[in-house]
Protein backbone atom coordinates (compact mmCIF):
# COMPACT_ATOMS: atom_id res chain seq x y z
CA UNK A 1 0.00 0.00 0.00
CA UNK A 2 1.40 3.29 -0.77
CA UNK A 3 1.61 6.18 1.43
CA UNK A 4 -1.68 8.35 2.06
CA UNK A 5 -1.55 11.59 -0.12
CA UNK A 6 -3.50 13.17 2.64
CA UNK A 7 -3.37 12.57 6.58
CA UNK A 8 -7.07 13.65 6.90
CA UNK A 9 -10.22 14.23 4.79
CA UNK A 10 -12.91 16.17 5.42
CA UNK A 11 -16.18 15.27 3.00
CA UNK A 12 -18.92 17.71 3.58
CA UNK A 13 -21.71 16.39 1.99
CA UNK A 14 -22.62 12.65 1.49
CA UNK A 15 -24.57 12.52 -1.41
CA UNK A 16 -23.96 10.17 -4.79
CA UNK A 17 -20.35 11.79 -4.98
CA UNK A 18 -19.22 12.44 -1.54
CA UNK A 19 -19.93 9.05 -0.25
CA UNK A 20 -18.12 7.64 -3.40
CA UNK A 21 -14.84 9.72 -2.57
CA UNK A 22 -15.42 8.56 0.76
CA UNK A 23 -15.72 4.58 -0.41
CA UNK A 24 -12.70 5.17 -3.27
CA UNK A 25 -10.47 7.15 -0.79
CA UNK A 26 -10.44 4.39 1.73
CA UNK A 27 -10.18 1.45 -1.22
CA UNK A 28 -7.35 3.20 -2.75
CA UNK A 29 -5.32 4.13 0.98
CA UNK A 30 -5.58 7.85 -0.35
CA UNK A 31 -6.07 9.28 3.14
CA UNK A 32 -5.63 7.94 6.62
CA UNK A 33 -8.85 9.03 8.27
CA UNK A 34 -11.94 10.00 6.68
CA UNK A 35 -14.40 12.60 8.89
CA UNK A 36 -17.50 13.36 7.07
CA UNK A 37 -20.75 15.54 7.60
CA UNK A 38 -24.13 15.58 6.03
CA UNK A 39 -27.01 18.07 6.72
CA UNK A 40 -29.24 16.10 7.72
CA UNK A 41 -29.34 13.76 10.42
CA UNK A 42 -30.68 11.10 8.54
CA UNK A 43 -28.14 11.01 6.08
CA UNK A 44 -25.56 11.17 8.92
CA UNK A 45 -27.33 8.22 10.36
CA UNK A 46 -26.99 6.14 7.63
CA UNK A 47 -23.23 7.26 6.93
CA UNK A 48 -22.59 5.37 10.58
CA UNK A 49 -24.28 2.69 9.35
CA UNK A 50 -22.71 2.07 6.29
CA UNK A 51 -19.20 2.62 8.27
CA UNK A 52 -17.70 4.56 4.90
CA UNK A 53 -15.97 7.84 7.38
CA UNK A 54 -13.72 6.86 10.54
CA UNK A 55 -16.11 9.79 12.27
CA UNK A 56 -19.20 11.58 11.51
CA UNK A 57 -19.75 14.63 12.29
CA UNK A 58 -22.55 17.03 13.39
CA UNK A 59 -21.60 20.27 11.84
CA UNK A 60 -19.22 21.46 8.72
CA UNK A 61 -17.06 23.67 11.23
CA UNK A 62 -16.64 20.43 12.89
CA UNK A 63 -15.45 18.40 10.44
CA UNK A 64 -12.77 20.63 8.57
CA UNK A 65 -10.78 21.14 11.95
CA UNK A 66 -7.43 19.88 11.19
CA UNK A 67 -8.19 18.42 8.22
CA UNK A 68 -5.66 18.74 5.16
CA UNK A 69 -8.20 17.94 2.50
CA UNK A 70 -11.80 19.51 2.44
CA UNK A 71 -13.86 18.78 -0.36
CA UNK A 72 -17.39 20.16 -0.50
CA UNK A 73 -19.61 17.96 -1.75
CA UNK A 74 -22.96 20.14 -1.65
CA UNK A 75 -25.12 21.58 -4.39
CA UNK A 76 -23.15 24.52 -6.19
CA UNK A 77 -25.90 26.93 -4.63
CA UNK A 78 -24.91 26.84 -1.31
CA UNK A 79 -21.24 26.58 -1.89
CA UNK A 80 -20.47 29.78 -1.07
CA UNK A 81 -22.18 29.28 2.48
CA UNK A 82 -20.32 26.08 3.65
CA UNK A 83 -17.48 28.43 2.71
CA UNK A 84 -18.38 31.49 4.87
CA UNK A 85 -19.20 28.52 7.52
CA UNK A 86 -16.13 26.61 7.46
CA UNK A 87 -13.46 29.47 6.12
CA UNK A 88 -12.53 30.42 9.97
CA UNK A 89 -11.71 26.44 10.88
CA UNK A 90 -9.44 25.79 8.17
CA UNK A 91 -5.75 24.60 8.86
CA UNK A 92 -3.04 26.54 7.43
CA UNK A 93 -2.18 24.59 4.39
CA UNK A 94 -4.79 22.75 3.94
CA UNK A 95 -6.40 22.22 0.69
CA UNK A 96 -10.09 22.81 -0.28
CA UNK A 97 -11.93 21.87 -3.24
CA UNK A 98 -15.45 20.69 -4.29
CA UNK A 99 -17.31 18.77 -6.97
CA UNK A 100 -19.63 21.13 -8.42
CA UNK A 101 -20.18 21.12 -12.14
CA UNK A 102 -20.12 24.84 -13.06
CA UNK A 103 -16.98 26.36 -11.93
CA UNK A 104 -17.10 30.17 -12.37
CA UNK A 105 -19.95 30.78 -9.73
CA UNK A 106 -17.62 28.00 -7.61
CA UNK A 107 -14.91 30.21 -8.06
CA UNK A 108 -16.81 33.40 -7.20
CA UNK A 109 -18.77 32.04 -4.52
CA UNK A 110 -16.34 30.45 -2.45
CA UNK A 111 -12.78 32.28 -2.92
CA UNK A 112 -13.35 35.13 -0.81
CA UNK A 113 -14.41 33.32 2.06
CA UNK A 114 -11.37 31.20 1.89
CA UNK A 115 -8.01 32.28 4.33
CA UNK A 116 -5.19 33.15 2.06
CA UNK A 117 -3.24 30.59 4.64
CA UNK A 118 -4.69 27.84 2.42
CA UNK A 119 -4.77 26.21 -1.11
CA UNK A 120 -8.32 26.69 -3.05
CA UNK A 121 -8.23 23.94 -6.24
CA UNK A 122 -12.09 23.55 -7.67
CA UNK A 123 -12.46 20.45 -9.17
CA UNK A 124 -15.34 18.90 -11.45
CA UNK A 125 -15.53 14.57 -11.07
CA UNK A 126 -17.34 14.43 -14.62
CA UNK A 127 -18.93 11.34 -13.06
CA UNK A 128 -22.26 10.14 -11.37
CA UNK A 129 -25.53 8.49 -11.75
CA UNK A 130 -29.01 9.25 -12.08
CA UNK A 131 -29.05 7.87 -8.45
CA UNK A 132 -28.43 9.81 -5.12
CA UNK A 133 -27.87 9.56 -1.68
CA UNK A 134 -24.96 7.79 0.41
CA UNK A 135 -26.42 4.49 -0.62
CA UNK A 136 -25.71 5.63 -4.33
CA UNK A 137 -22.31 5.76 -4.00
CA UNK A 138 -19.59 3.11 -5.22
CA UNK A 139 -15.89 3.34 -4.92
CA UNK A 140 -15.33 2.52 -9.15
CA UNK A 141 -17.45 5.72 -10.16
CA UNK A 142 -14.45 7.24 -10.77
CA UNK A 143 -12.69 4.45 -13.11
CA UNK A 144 -11.43 5.84 -16.39
CA UNK A 145 -14.14 9.54 -15.89
CA UNK A 146 -12.44 12.81 -16.56
CA UNK A 147 -11.76 15.25 -13.36
CA UNK A 148 -11.45 18.88 -14.01
CA UNK A 149 -9.41 20.63 -11.98
CA UNK A 150 -9.60 24.61 -12.43
CA UNK A 151 -7.21 26.41 -10.13
CA UNK A 152 -7.51 30.32 -9.54
CA UNK A 153 -4.65 31.74 -11.02
CA UNK A 154 -2.04 32.12 -8.67
CA UNK A 155 -2.87 28.77 -7.05
CA UNK A 156 -0.09 26.80 -5.42
CA UNK A 157 1.41 24.23 -8.21
CA UNK A 158 2.19 21.93 -5.59
CA UNK A 159 -1.00 21.92 -4.28
CA UNK A 160 -2.69 21.21 -7.36
CA UNK A 161 -0.38 18.24 -8.47
CA UNK A 162 -1.11 16.89 -5.33
CA UNK A 163 -5.26 17.03 -6.02
CA UNK A 164 -4.67 15.69 -9.21
CA UNK A 165 -2.62 12.83 -7.75
CA UNK A 166 -5.70 12.00 -5.20
CA UNK A 167 -7.79 11.80 -7.99
CA UNK A 168 -5.95 9.97 -10.47
CA UNK A 169 -5.58 7.31 -7.44
CA UNK A 170 -9.45 7.47 -7.60
CA UNK A 171 -9.29 5.81 -11.28
CA UNK A 172 -9.87 9.83 -13.24
CA UNK A 173 -7.84 11.17 -15.46
CA UNK A 174 -7.29 14.83 -14.24
CA UNK A 175 -7.54 17.58 -17.07
CA UNK A 176 -6.98 21.70 -15.94
CA UNK A 177 -8.28 23.92 -17.13
CA UNK A 178 -9.77 28.29 -16.22
CA UNK A 179 -13.05 28.25 -14.45
CA UNK A 180 -14.63 30.15 -17.88
CA UNK A 181 -13.35 27.32 -20.22
CA UNK A 182 -14.84 24.38 -18.23
CA UNK A 183 -18.62 26.15 -18.08
CA UNK A 184 -18.77 26.47 -21.58
CA UNK A 185 -17.34 23.15 -22.25
CA UNK A 186 -19.67 21.10 -19.74
CA UNK A 187 -22.39 23.76 -21.10
CA UNK A 188 -22.32 21.58 -24.42
CA UNK A 189 -21.36 18.13 -23.24
CA UNK A 190 -23.87 18.06 -20.06
CA UNK A 191 -26.19 21.10 -19.14
CA UNK A 192 -27.71 21.00 -22.45
CA UNK A 193 -27.69 17.23 -22.75
CA UNK A 194 -30.04 17.51 -19.61
CA UNK A 195 -32.13 20.50 -20.37
CA UNK A 196 -32.68 19.07 -23.43
CA UNK A 197 -33.68 15.52 -21.88
CA UNK A 198 -36.26 17.46 -19.07
CA UNK A 199 -37.80 18.99 -21.58
CA UNK A 200 -38.32 16.22 -23.99
CA UNK A 201 -39.43 14.28 -20.80
CA UNK A 202 -41.82 16.74 -19.71
CA UNK A 203 -43.26 17.58 -23.02
CA UNK A 204 -44.17 13.75 -23.41
CA UNK A 205 -45.60 14.11 -19.95
CA UNK A 206 -48.17 16.90 -20.95
CA UNK A 207 -49.37 15.24 -24.45
CA UNK A 208 -53.02 14.39 -24.93
CA UNK A 209 -53.13 12.27 -27.90
CA UNK A 210 -50.59 9.97 -26.25
CA UNK A 211 -50.93 7.77 -23.31
CA UNK A 212 -48.59 7.57 -20.82
CA UNK A 213 -48.99 3.99 -21.18
CA UNK A 214 -48.11 4.09 -24.81
CA UNK A 215 -44.96 6.30 -23.69
CA UNK A 216 -43.57 3.92 -20.94
CA UNK A 217 -44.59 0.80 -22.88
CA UNK A 218 -42.75 2.02 -26.68
CA UNK A 219 -39.93 4.30 -24.56
CA UNK A 220 -36.98 2.38 -25.90
CA UNK A 221 -37.46 4.00 -29.22
CA UNK A 222 -35.18 6.93 -27.70
CA UNK A 223 -37.63 8.05 -25.09
CA UNK A 224 -36.20 5.84 -22.16
CA UNK A 225 -32.08 6.99 -22.88
CA UNK A 226 -33.51 10.89 -21.84
CA UNK A 227 -35.33 9.26 -18.91
CA UNK A 228 -32.62 8.03 -17.82
CA UNK A 229 -30.75 11.44 -17.44
CA UNK A 230 -34.08 13.30 -16.87
CA UNK A 231 -33.87 11.35 -13.46
CA UNK A 232 -31.27 13.19 -12.23
CA UNK A 233 -31.45 15.34 -8.62
CA UNK A 234 -33.40 18.27 -8.89
CA UNK A 235 -31.85 20.52 -6.69
CA UNK A 236 -28.20 19.83 -8.21
CA UNK A 237 -29.70 20.72 -11.74
CA UNK A 238 -31.86 23.82 -10.49
CA UNK A 239 -28.12 25.04 -9.07
CA UNK A 240 -26.51 24.40 -12.49
CA UNK A 241 -28.65 25.63 -14.72
CA UNK A 242 -28.92 28.94 -12.70
CA UNK A 243 -25.23 29.25 -11.84
CA UNK A 244 -24.25 28.45 -15.47
CA UNK A 245 -26.11 30.87 -17.23
CA UNK A 246 -24.21 32.58 -19.85
CA UNK A 247 -22.59 29.47 -20.98
CA UNK A 248 -25.67 27.88 -21.14
CA UNK A 249 -27.64 30.40 -22.93
CA UNK A 250 -25.16 30.33 -25.70
CA UNK A 251 -24.66 26.88 -26.42
CA UNK A 252 -29.46 26.86 -26.38
CA UNK A 253 -29.04 29.80 -28.52
CA UNK A 254 -26.90 27.75 -30.75
CA UNK A 255 -28.79 24.42 -30.46
CA UNK A 256 -32.33 26.50 -30.95
CA UNK A 257 -30.39 27.60 -34.49
CA UNK A 258 -29.97 24.07 -35.73
CA UNK A 259 -33.59 22.85 -34.92
CA UNK A 260 -34.73 25.42 -36.61
CA UNK A 261 -32.47 24.57 -39.81
CA UNK A 262 -33.65 21.10 -39.34
CA UNK A 263 -37.30 22.44 -39.08
CA UNK A 264 -36.51 23.83 -41.91
CA UNK A 265 -35.25 20.90 -43.90
CA UNK A 266 -38.08 18.40 -42.58
CA UNK A 267 -40.51 21.10 -44.16
CA UNK A 268 -39.35 21.46 -47.67
CA UNK A 269 -38.21 17.95 -47.59
CA UNK A 270 -34.69 17.78 -47.91
CA UNK A 271 -33.44 15.06 -47.42
CA UNK A 272 -29.93 15.89 -48.64
CA UNK A 273 -29.26 18.23 -45.51
CA UNK A 274 -30.97 15.50 -43.25
CA UNK A 275 -28.52 13.12 -44.36
CA UNK A 276 -25.44 15.16 -44.34
CA UNK A 277 -26.62 16.13 -40.50
CA UNK A 278 -26.71 13.02 -39.68
CA UNK A 279 -23.63 11.47 -40.90
CA UNK A 280 -21.70 13.79 -39.08
CA UNK A 281 -23.19 13.28 -35.67
CA UNK A 282 -22.55 9.58 -36.26
CA UNK A 283 -18.74 10.71 -36.36
CA UNK A 284 -19.42 11.95 -32.58
CA UNK A 285 -20.36 9.10 -31.72
CA UNK A 286 -17.68 7.10 -33.02
CA UNK A 287 -15.28 9.34 -31.44
CA UNK A 288 -16.93 8.96 -28.07
CA UNK A 289 -16.37 5.44 -28.03
CA UNK A 290 -12.68 5.22 -29.86
CA UNK A 291 -12.23 7.67 -26.46
CA UNK A 292 -13.55 5.08 -24.28
CA UNK A 293 -15.94 6.89 -22.56
CA UNK A 294 -18.73 4.66 -23.79
CA UNK A 295 -19.13 1.44 -25.10
CA UNK A 296 -21.37 0.57 -28.20
CA UNK A 297 -23.39 -2.20 -26.24
CA UNK A 298 -26.65 -1.21 -26.15
CA UNK A 299 -28.80 0.40 -22.72
CA UNK A 300 -25.43 2.59 -23.06
CA UNK A 301 -23.28 -0.10 -22.05
CA UNK A 302 -22.86 -0.13 -18.83
CA UNK A 303 -24.54 -0.51 -15.25
CA UNK A 304 -23.87 2.82 -13.83
CA UNK A 305 -24.54 6.05 -16.38
CA UNK A 306 -21.96 9.11 -15.87
CA UNK A 307 -24.46 12.01 -16.74
CA UNK A 308 -23.03 14.76 -14.33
Amino acid sequence: MTEPLFDTIAIVGLGLIGSSIARAARAQGAVRSIVATARSPQTRKRVVELGIADKVVETNAEAVEGADLVIVCVPVGVCGAVAKEIGPHLKAGATISDVGSVKGSIVRDMGPHLPKTVHFVPAHPVAGTEHSGPDAGFAELFMNRWCILTPPEGTDAQAVDRLAAFWRLLGANVETMTPDHHDLVLAVTSHLPHLIAYTIVGTADELETVTRSEVLKFSAGGFRDFTRIASSDPVMWRDVFLNNKEAVLEMLGRFNEDVSALTKAIRRGDGEALYEHFTRTRAIRRGIIDAGQDTPAADFGRPHGHDD
